[in-house]
């Protein structure tokens, strides 16, 4: 396994959501994830409980594979960077077990700079340091 310094591996993931440019952002998610990666998220409280009562059992959202990341990334771009005033920061809190990287993240006012929001992210690499398994918890 590659030793990749994973406060520096945190900075990096969370930058590939605020990049403006589509193929700057498609570069940044080829050289972080492997090709058939697999982006997991669990959607926030409201979301899961209108699932649930519409009968879903499962409520995680998931996009696998470079143009399913890019798609993810880009819509995240456009909701809460482009036009949110948000932009996002990893926390100085990124530890790695393995091939395991934990940390917790920030959503920030650009107007104001104050947090509005955050979340944990775990991120498994493969053996080249590429993430192959992302678990995004907003909120968390």
């Amino acid at each position: 396994m590659i030793e990749i310094d994973p406060q520096y591996l945190a900075h990096r993931y969370m930058a590939q959501w605020t990049v403006a440019d589509g193929v700057e952002r498609r570069v940044a998610i080829e050289q972080l994830w492997s090709e058939d990666a697999t982006h997991t998220l669990q959607p926030p409280a409201e979301i899961r409980e209108i699932a649930a009562q519409l009968g879903f059992a499962n409520t995680t959202l998931e996009a696998q594979g470079y143009d399913a990341i890019e798609t993810r990334v880009a819509r995240s771009y456009e909701r809460f960077v482009e036009t949110g005033g948000l932009t996002f920061r990893a926390r100085a809190d990124a530890v790695r077990l393995h091939g395991v990287v934990k940390f917790g993240w920030e959503t920030v006012s650009t107007e104001t700079g104050d947090v509005v929001g955050g979340g944990m992210e775990i991120l498994v690499l493969d053996d080249d340091g590429r993430i192959k398994a992302d678990y995004m918890f907003p909120g968390a």
